[in-house]
């Protein structure tokens, strides 16, 4: 290698292998299998920023407005607003919108909306209670558990809270909110939008008592707030609410004692009960009544009310029957059973087992169960008393129980009257109340004993009957179904079979026991299951304004 060569400086070795070879006559020196031919002009291109996403808006589409900053992939449209929001909207899979009917009532609307996804539901309906600068989220959502609280506290299903729940939210303009309803635990959660944090509230409900003048004034409240027509402010509903808790029971308490002497009274003449029996029982429920009042001014559980309630009648009978009296001593226990038995809790309980609500449900039967096991412990202890002392007490009075249609047709109404009294209903709703459950045992006395069917069939009709005129008249009223089903059935509740099957197992016979006790079972379950099919028959021939109705939850084929 020459001087000259040696000081040439080495542009070639300096060279990228991927930058085209010299325009030279020669070989380059550095040559790369990547490199572009000679003559093909290449265009440069700005390089790629590091991030990219494959969300990207393309070159040249800009569909930001001039000078807003780039957001998330997540972020709102600029033009959504929760408070300007359509009315309703069909989503891309091409589900229809649901229209509402506004002459239905508040529940009706708010169950078939709570029934869809959250994609498919309506918006609310822009109104003076949903303005700019409305009250804020976390009152609005204790205000919907406070109601919340005193429906599910008064027997309410866990389905109609819900309802209630969410239109309160909806009657404000929240939206977005899912209620959630336990047997003892109510919660709530609203998000804005998806990109904002969700509130949630919840409360225990830690009392529970059967007044259903305040359960119909809480119903009127709700009803008040989902119309947009009547203007209730925020302030306005707390003050309402604040009212219906101050109310005092419509009815005093020695009215509620005498009611339940009358109730117990009346059913012991539907079992075949004369004059003597009719007081003798009325006097047994009433001393249990007061001993129950007792025990629950010392803080005793519920389970010991029932059992000390179960006493008194009992022991009246057995000792009409040690005195040798002409009476009919079997009535006299199967009255007293008839004012305790928990008709209520009962169905409400196979209500919401029905509707899906099934925690609930559980946690309802399993009450149900303490308290008849209560009312069990109450008349065996008195029973095995009275057979030890030589009562001659009849299992087999069951098979001989006379047919006085129109005495026993009396006697129903006057059991559903003084059961609507112990329920503390208005005084508007007894009369129809009282009417149903004549109706009732109509039904079910023509069907048992003139068409010879079965006892539990008969009982499930008569049931459906009670539930779809109580679903009528519920609607008409624009009120609570429970007024107008729960005392109704009170004619149909198993108090016979129930005394006759602990009366076989105080005599040692277990086997006949049971059976007994099974076939109160199987009633008691057919009352339920018939209320709750008799307002869904109602509802499935009403239309809420949608072409599908009402929905169903989804058909599974029981996987």
């Amino acid at each position: 290698m020459t001087d000259a060569e040696d000081r040439k400086p080495h542009s070639d070795e300096a060279r990228s292998a991927f930058a085209p070879p010299p325009s030279v006559d020669g070989e380059s020196s550095t040559t790369s299998e990547f490199a572009v031919p000679v003559g093909f002009d290449v265009p440069r291109v700005a390089p790629e920023p590091e991030t990219t996403s494959e969300f990207a808006v393309p070159d040249g589409l800009d569909v930001r407005p001039a000078g807003e900053h780039e957001g998330s992939a997540f972020s709102p449209p600029s033009t959504y607003s929760t408070r300007s929001a359509p009315p309703a909207f069909t989503p891309p899979s091409g589900v229809p919108v649901v229209s509402l009917t506004k002459d239905a009532p508040w529940q009706v609307r708010m169950r078939t909306m709570l029934r869809l996804p959250v994609t498919e539901r309506p918006a609310p309906e822009p109104g003076p209670k949903t303005e700019e600068g409305g009250p804020a989220a976390p009152r609005v959502l204790d205000l919907t558990l406070r109601i919340g609280e005193l429906l599910l506290a008064g027997g309410e299903g866990a389905e109609d809270v819900e309802a209630a729940m969410f239109a309160v939210c909806r009657s404000y303009g929240l939206d977005r909110c899912e209620p959630n309803v336990t047997f003892t635990l109510l919660s709530i959660s609203y998000q804005p939008s998806l990109v904002d944090d969700p509130v949630t509230a919840s409360r225990t409900v830690r009392r529970r008592g059967t007044d259903y003048t305040r359960l119909a004034a809480v119903f009127q409240l709700v009803d008040d707030l989902s119309d947009p027509e009547a203007h209730l402010s925020l302030e306005e509903a707390y003050r309402r609410l604040a009212e219906i808790r101050r109310n005092r029971h419509p009815y005093p308490t020695w009215v509620l004692t005498g009611a339940s002497g009358l109730l117990a009274g009346a059913a012991s003449v539907l079992v075949g009960g004369g004059v003597l029996v009719f007081f003798a029982a009325a006097l047994g429920a009433m001393l249990g009544d007061r001993l129950a009042w007792l025990c629950a001014g010392r803080g005793l559980p519920e389970f010991y009310q029932f059992t000390v309630a179960a006493m008194p009648p009992a022991a009246i009978g057995v000792a009409l029957t040690l005195a040798h009296a002409d009476v009919k001593a079997s009535a006299v226990i199967t009255g007293g059973l008839f004012a305790l038995l928990p008709g209520r809790a009962l169905v409400a309980g196979v209500q919401d087992g029905l509707t899906g609500f099934y925690i609930t449900a559980a946690a309802r039967l399993l009450e149900v169960m303490y308290f008849f096991v209560g009312i069990v412990v109450g008349v065996l202890v008195v029973l095995y008393f009275g057979v030890q002392l030589g009562a001659q007490l009849n299992p087999d009075a069951a098979l001989s129980i006379e047919e006085r249609p129109l005495w026993q047709l009396a006697a129903s109404m006057l059991l559903s009257l003084t059961f609507a009294v112990l329920l503390q209903q208005e005084r508007s709703t007894v009369l129809a109340v009282t009417l149903n459950g004549g109706v009732a045992w109509a039904v079910y006395g023509a069907m048992h004993y003139a068409g010879d069917l079965s006892p539990v069939a008969s009982t499930a009709v008569a049931a459906g009957l009670v539930g779809l005129f109580g679903q009528l008249l519920s609607r008409y009223r624009y009120a609570s179904a429970l007024p107008y089903t729960t005392a109704a059935i009170g004619p149909l509740l198993p108090g016979s079979a129930t005394y006759f099957g602990l009366l076989s197992i105080a005599q040692n016979d277990v086997d006949r026991g049971l059976d007994s006790l099974t076939k109160a079972g199987a009633l008691a379950i057919a009352i339920a299951i018939g209320v709750n099919l008799g307002s869904e028959i109602s509802r499935l021939f009403m239309r809420v304004g949608s072409p599908e109705g009402r929905k169903g939850a989804k058909r599974t084929r029981g996987f």
